[in-house]
């Protein structure tokens, strides 16, 4: 299931039903890893929650998820990780948008992240971080959360 500017199938019912702009989403894969099962589903609740989700596909760069974020005007990163290399691709990712001037783009992760690693993934810019068995329903009320900040 791809996920690509969903509003665009529907002109106009945007406006209609919502007077304030949508929350806009980048779920994004990023590094070698080859499974997204996981960030469809969130990619699905996200926007069956009435956020606007653009899906990245598989094995993309924080250069190439930096750029699409820029491009789309996100509000925030949804970054799904499983492969390890967390400690390195999640924080230069934090680290290219804010030399690009756009920090203000909330970044969250989810996936196989050890706990131990959590509190160095926040102080690296990482706002969330959601683990396996993560109910939907708690990573949109924390998107609203960080949105509404």
């Amino acid at each position: 299931m791809e996920v690509r500017n969903i509003t665009q199938d529907i002109k106009g019912v945007d406006m209609l039903q919502n007077s304030r702009k949508k929350t806009r989403i980048l779920v994004a894969k990023i590094g070698l890893d080859g499974h997204d099962r996981g960030a469809k589903i969130i990619s699905k609740a996200l926007r069956d929650a009435g956020m606007e989700v653009i899906y990245t596909g598989l094995k993309r760069t924080p250069q190439e998820i930096s750029k699409i974020a820029i491009e789309e005007d996100v509000d925030v990163i949804g970054v799904s990780i499983l492969s390890g290399a967390h400690m390195t691709l999640l924080p230069e990712l934090c680290q290219l948008l804010r030399e690009k001037e756009a920090g203000d783009i909330q970044v969250i992760a989810g996936g196989i992240i050890p706990r131990d690693d959590i509190p160095a993934l926040e102080q690296s810019g990482i706002k969330g971080v959601f683990g396996p068995g993560t109910k939907t329903q708690d990573v949109i009320n924390f998107v609203q959360t960080i949105i509404n900040s």
